[in-house]
């Protein structure tokens, strides 16, 4: 009688259905973990990719540069990245696409001290602009000059790494270009310094996604990915509504960062996050790709699907 109860409960058990395991999904971030990266810890904080059945794991890389590459070799699902490298990458013959976006409006800047008596673009004429990454910022300052009568003949760029705060505090340049405006330019103004801020896009530069999310091209259609998506955008919306309570359990979670500077990132940036981050303004992209093969950071164009695709919402 036991046996057969014990037979009857064991069939019982192996006809119901197991829970589900949540699908693993490892996200390599483009940077170390800071207040950009908002929607996609609070997308955590409330449960959204447990909604979707994922398990998301966050990278944060000792080389900004590695990611893409890991995405695009196999050693990662996602990696955050920005517009105008994507152009470079694929360029590069990397198999990486755009297939989403985290913030949808630009952040670069190039920034002088009031104290240089830079008041205009015209006044950095025969003056030092301090550079991180060059191709990109040289087409940056080059076209802003241009709009306003110069050219980067006219002033003299130097490489300060990423020591862009540094070396203009230091008058080791007169402007940086690469500052962004809800962080280090906070932080000048934070060290007592009157910053003097540019931006690009108003000097002929054109609009950009400022950080994006890249996924290998061959594996586009992982049905992760768009899950992925729908919890950052409900994080999104989370974070607009709730940015005081986030905040909180996000300095929390990274005491390091619970500093003025950071709260005042966090807040600064709540209105950069893109609502949609499935949308693709397909207008943008082949603009910006025109900006970068004039500029001949890339050898040709191509169909914008080569480079950056929109899926749809599961």
């Amino acid at each position: 009688m036991l046996r057969k109860f014990g037979f009857a409960l064991l069939f019982l058990l192996c006809a119901m259905p197991l829970a589900r395991a949540d699908d693993k999904l490892t996200v390599l971030l483009d940077w170390f973990v800071n207040p950009d990266h908002a929607p996609l810890f609070v997308a955590q904080y409330i449960g959204a990719y447990q909604k979707e059945g994922l398990e998301v794991k966050f990278i944060a890389p000792a080389d900004p540069s590695t990611p893409p590459r890991e995405v695009a070799a196999g050693q990662g699902d996602l990696a955050l990245s920005y517009q105008p490298q994507l152009y470079m990458l694929v360029d590069a013959g990397l198999p990486v696409v755009r297939v989403g976006t985290l913030i949808d409006k630009p952040l670069n800047t190039l920034t002088a001290l009031a104290s240089s008596g830079i008041k205009t673009m015209k006044d950095f004429k025969g003056k030092r602009i301090g550079y991180s990454v060059s191709g990109v910022e040289d087409a940056l300052v080059g076209t802003m000059l241009q709009h306003v009568g110069l050219s980067l003949s006219d002033v003299t760029m130097v490489n300060v790494n990423f020591a862009l705060v540094t070396s203009l505090l230091a008058h080791q340049v007169d402007g940086v270009i690469g500052t962004y405006r809800n962080f280090e330019d906070n932080e000048l103004a934070e060290k007592g310094a009157t910053p003097v801020i540019f931006s690009p896009q108003d000097y002929g530069v054109p609009m950009d996604d400022e950080l994006i999310i890249l996924a290998n091209k061959n594996r586009v259609n992982d049905p992760r990915i768009a899950r992925f998506l729908a919890a950052v955008q409900l994080g999104t919306a989370y974070l607009v509504a709730h940015p005081d309570s986030m905040w909180q359990r996000f300095a929390a979670d990274h005491p390091d960062l619970d500093n003025t500077l950071n709260k005042t990132a966090w807040f600064q940036t709540v209105s950069y996050f893109a609502p949609d981050p499935f949308r693709l303004d397909a207008e943008r992209y082949r603009t910006y790709e025109t900006f970068m093969f004039s500029h001949h950071l890339i050898a040709k164009q191509l169909p914008l699907s080569d480079y950056a695709v929109q899926l749809k919402q599961p």
